[in-house]
């Protein structure tokens, strides 16, 4: 028997029936087997060129440009790149993504305004409600997933009160056959065994992780950490991985082994997409197409 719920949508409610998830009822995308196919770019490493305020080119122009300069059809938007989230805004950048015969493979989301684990009620449904809102710009744009962001509260990170949240976008997002992803961001908030508990604990099929080769770095507990860590999150993933073999922070600069982290992916039987974020200091054109042709060679 269908369940039926409320669902906010742009701060309007509607009644929409929901089939009841079961075994069956699980992410149905049909990801590429050809190498070059499984690549994407993610606009974050662009970020200067694609600054609202300040930048020289509008996120309608990304998916040609990716497509002309490195031959990869895939596309990862930042939300902060997005102009507008209004209907006719998301019709022309998906035509704009399928003139330059590109797909979106994930929408990185880190504006919710507030934290799933907040001791507050309230806030927790607002971000919860924006998170939705994102599921919905996913739909729009032929997205098969998002990255939601965990960001802080005045308490510690609370695995029950994050699932918990998580589990009603992820019910939502099932709706819209979108799948929620959690990433080793941020390293106080977003902590690899931290998402690891987390999506245990929601045991939900629309809500996976997110592996992001050496964001854990950043913790300073060592390349054996981090891989742990990369083995972990690669069983839990499913549709989307950041691809870096370094990673910056101020002084500090930290480097990975590319092609062994990839061999932890396959082991796992991940079978999703490649998403190229290179992040340091500078031109991000040239250190791109490295990481695109490592990635190549280690799917080869």
């Amino acid at each position: 028997m269908n369940r039926r719920r409320f669902f906010e949508i742009s701060g309007a409610s509607f009644v929409g029936a929901m089939l009841p998830l079961h075994a069956a009822d699980t992410p149905d995308v049909k990801f590429p087997t050809n190498p070059r196919e499984r690549l994407a770019v993610a606009s974050y490493p662009f970020r200067s060129v694609l600054n609202l305020k300040t930048g020289t080119m509008p996120l309608v122009d990304f998916p040609k440009m990716i497509a002309d300069r490195y031959g990869v059809k895939g596309i990862e938007p930042l939300d902060g790149h997005f102009l507008s989230t209004e209907a006719p805004y998301l019709e022309s950048f998906r035509k704009a993504v399928d003139k330059a015969g590109s797909r979106v493979v994930n929408i990185a989301v880190g504006r919710l305004g507030g934290s799933f684990y907040n001791p507050d009620a309230e806030v927790r449904a607002k971000v919860v409600a924006s998170a939705k809102q994102w599921v919905d710009v996913a739909a729009a744009i032929g997205s098969p997933s998002i990255r939601t962001h965990i960001a802080g509260a005045s308490t510690p990170p609370n695995v029950d009160l994050t699932a918990e949240s998580l589990s009603r976008v992820a019910d939502y997002a099932a709706t819209r056959r979108v799948v929620v992803h959690l990433e080793n961001d941020a390293p106080k908030t977003e902590e690899a065994f931290f998402l690891v508990d987390v999506l245990v604990k929601a045991n939900h099929p629309f809500l996976r992780a997110l592996p992001d080769f050496c964001n854990s770095m950043l913790l300073e507990r060592g390349e054996d950490y981090n891989y742990k860590a990369m083995t972990e999150l690669f069983k839990h993933a499913y549709g989307i991985s950041h691809v870096k073999d370094s990673e910056q922070d101020g002084k500090k600069f930290f480097r990975i082994d590319l092609p062994k982290t990839f061999g932890i992916a396959k082991a796992a039987g991940y079978r999703g997409y490649f998403s190229m974020e290179f992040d340091a200091e500078g031109d991000p054109f040239a250190p791109t197409q490295a990481l695109i042709d490592a990635s190549l060679k280690a799917l080869s």
